[in-house]
């Protein structure tokens, strides 16, 4: 018996969800078996999504998110699928257990990988390593709004979005991004708001984040606009190291920001409870891609990095490092799927992953 077991939902979800969350799990149990004892997992599978909808009329179960508070983690494949709208899907999985267990902070960093060609003119494009902080419990995606005058005949329909910035939301995620900050080589926070045109939840935001600066006076800071951070991603890329914005903001940048980096099939993230207080859950950024579903070429690098997120917010970091360290070499090695320039298939860089693995393990 191991010493310490850790309990994992696994969700894969929707297209190539199910293909890339195997490989994750592949690696993990290598991982585990290389431990001799010290750690092993035990997996509950949910098999939640588009499928479990069309024939259920629901995401999930309808206690599902209260099911997900005994895990000491969450393992999400992807969701989204023709034949059920997006904005269904969404609301009834992913953002329903984000919210429901306030998983406020979302974190997607975003490295340039060796032998993966990249999307910016940079003359040392693997120098670069930075990291997104993603507000996940309100903002944009508080789901705060609706529609109306439907009676009113075509074209007379009134839809109303609105977004949401408390002061608490707005803290723990600026705090936490200097708490990060923190335990990086340089130590630097950047803040990116719309404050010019959304006068009162960015003013709000930008007040925060100037008031909680000067609890680090050891952090680096500086604060742009949406539209001119996005330029910066592209024109000065070695500027960047921990980046906090708002729900909606974060989210567009990541996939910039993964885009740039080659591909959003190599971009992990988590979606954070940071006290524990509940599970957190990881997974890749990329969607279900339901054009290539079922053709084994999906790109598992972005799932297998979540995993290596995982393994670090359970207390595994020599493991999470080893796992980002055989993604690194394997790319490095020119062993790469269709979407970033390689013929590999998701089994064979997997493969070749967990090759790595061993190797770094003897090495260490």
């Amino acid at each position: 018996m191991a010493e310490q077991t850790f309990k994992i939902a696994v969700i894969p979800g929707d297209g190539i969800g199910k293909e890339v969350i195997k490989e994750g799990l592949r690696v993990l149990d290598h991982l585990a078996e290389e431990s001799e004892g010290k750690f092993a997992f035990e997996y509950d599978h949910f098999p939640w999504g588009c499928e479990y909808y069309l024939e259920h009329g629901k995401m999930m179960d309808e206690d599902g998110v209260e099911k997900m508070r005994n895990y000491d983690a969450i393992y999400f494949g992807a969701v989204g699928f023709p034949g059920v709208p997006d904005h269904v899907s969404l609301w009834g999985l992913r953002l329903a257990i984000c919210q429901g267990l306030d998983q406020w902070a979302n974190i997607r960093p975003v490295e340039f990988l060796p032998g993966v060609p990249h999307r910016i003119n940079h003359p040392d494009p693997e120098s670069l390593n930075w990291i997104l902080v993603r507000e996940n419990s309100e903002g944009e995606y508080s789901g705060i709004g609706g529609r109306n005058f439907q009676g009113r005949g075509p074209g007379g329909e009134v839809a109303v979005q609105s977004a949401l910035f408390t002061e608490k939301g707005t803290e723990r995620i600026i705090r936490f991004a200097f708490d990060l900050a923190r335990t990086r080589k340089r130590k630097k926070v950047t803040s990116v708001t719309k404050s010019n045109a959304q006068q009162y939840g960015m003013v709000l935001w930008d007040e925060v984040f100037a008031r909680v600066a000067k609890d680090y006076p050891d952090v680096e800071t500086d604060q742009w606009l949406v539209d001119a951070m996005a330029a910066h991603f592209v024109l000065h890329p070695e500027d960047l190291e921990v980046v906090v914005a708002s729900n909606l903001f974060a989210d567009i940048l990541s996939d910039l920001g993964s885009a740039l980096a080659g591909s959003l099939g190599i971009a992990a993230s988590a979606n954070l409870s940071p006290d524990k207080s509940a599970p957190s859950m990881f997974e890749s950024v990329h969607g279900s891609a339901p054009d290539i579903a079922g053709k084994g070429i999906a790109n598992p690098i972005g799932t297998i990095g979540s995993a290596a997120l995982m393994l670090d917010h359970l207390g595994l970091k020599e493991e999470a490092e080893r796992v980002n360290q055989a993604i690194a070499d394997t790319t490095g090695q020119g062993i790469l799927t269709r979407d970033i320039g390689g013929t590999a298939d998701t089994v064979e860089i997997t493969d070749a992953i967990i090759k790595n693995l061993s190797k770094v393990n003897v090495e260490a």
